[in-house]
């Protein structure tokens, strides 16, 4: 939708989800220091900058998450990469892994990459896009390898239940699958809701494998630095990829996340009240356009919203039509999986002027 938006003029985009904000300057200031100091010219140790990992270390365990930064945690070059590096490891050939319906388009294409058969359970609209935990065990095959979702969820803006979590952990000890878990937006919950990962359970830690990015919570997206997390174990396996794929992280973009984690919080916090606003603008102009055009479920996280329309047009011709007839790009809901369709995807990470002008011009179209 980017590229179709690019040949049209004074285009406003809602489309992809990247933040509007640039890298906090504390965190630019470390990595600048680290270029004069002359440090980053030469590969790190595969595994990360060891600073760096106690740095993580100590993160997780602000938030009750135990794992020991010499053999549990691997620098990524961002969560793709640590994703797709654990399904090369923990798949084969053939193998299925089950992610929710709608999610995040890449997961699909890193399973297909991986020669895995992605299986889509569909959430709950009803209920806010919930895990629907029948519908996940009526997808669960004896070739089912892994559960495989976002938490918070791109694009529906939900944040799982502990209650949910603990439930997909029971079932994936039953049917001995692993569980991946992309928690790049965990630091953006909104209306005090409260968030819950299983890596803070340690009865499934040799299951579960955690992945975060400092893309989004520190505006940090072409950094491309994240990190992979689990049991020892786990992480021994995941590391003879990740050195076949990238050798390591970019050492700048290293020296560029320790500057996060040491001076990053008060800079989470704006960008978290500035997301929280946009999110009301956005709704607050749906409500506008009226249910009997639109509807959709509150998102309580992230900086998505995924408004469903009336009528039976394909969602990707939908979106095309919006772009040709307003000048505004949005993402059709089918790149999401089966249950996108019919929707669109809204992103509010983007700047407040455009979202004030795209809603503007969302309501034009339905009007």
């Amino acid at each position: 939708m980017e590229l179709l938006a690019s040949r049209y003029a004074n285009v406003v985009s809602l489309a992809q989800g990247i933040p509007s904000f640039d890298t906090p300057s504390a965190i630019k200031r470390r990595a600048s220091r680290a270029l004069d100091d002359g440090v980053v010219a030469k590969y790190s140790l595969s595994p990360g900058l060891p600073e760096l990992r106690e740095l993580i270390e100590l993160s997780l365990a602000s938030e009750n998450m135990y794992y020991d930064w010499q053999s549990e945690i691997i620098v990524t070059a961002g969560s793709i990469e640590a994703l797709t590096a654990t399904l090369l490891t923990i798949t084969m050939p053939g193998d299925e892994v089950i992610i929710p319906d709608p999610t995040y388009t890449s997961y699909r294409e890193a399973i297909r990459l991986a020669g895995c058969e992605p299986v889509y359970a569909p959430l709950d609209e009803a209920g806010g896009w919930a895990f629907d935990i029948k519908m996940v065990e009526k997808t669960i095959t004896p070739k089912t390898k892994a559960i495989f979702f976002c938490n918070p969820n791109n694009p529906t803006g939900t944040v799982y239940t502990k209650e949910q979590l603990l439930a997909l952990a029971q079932l994936a000890e039953q049917h001995d699958l692993f569980i991946i878990s992309d928690e790049a937006y965990k630091d953006f919950i909104y209306d005090g809701g409260e968030y819950f990962t299983l890596g803070q359970d340690q009865r499934y830690r040799k299951r579960f494998i955690r992945v975060f990015s400092f893309s989004k919570a520190y505006a940090m997206t072409g950094w491309r630095v994240g990190y992979v997390h689990s049991d020892a174990s786990i992480i021994r396996e995941i590391m003879k990829v990740h050195d076949c794929l990238v050798t390591c992280a970019p050492v700048v973009s290293q020296y560029a996340a320790m500057g996060a984690l040491e001076m990053g919080q008060e800079w989470i916090d704006f960008f978290k009240k500035e997301y929280e606003k946009r999110r009301d603008l956005m709704c607050e102009a749906l409500d506008r356009i009226g249910s009997e055009k639109l509807t959709y479920a509150r998102p309580n996280s992230a900086y998505f919203v995924m408004p469903r329309y009336n009528g039976n047009k394909p969602s990707f011709d939908m979106a095309v039509n919006i772009l040709d007839k307003v000048k505004l790009a949005t993402v059709p809901g089918s790149a999401f999986g089966p249950s996108g369709e019919n929707h669109l995807r809204l992103s509010f990470g983007r700047k407040e002027e455009d979202i004030i002008e795209g809603m503007k011009r969302l309501e034009k179209y339905f009007q």
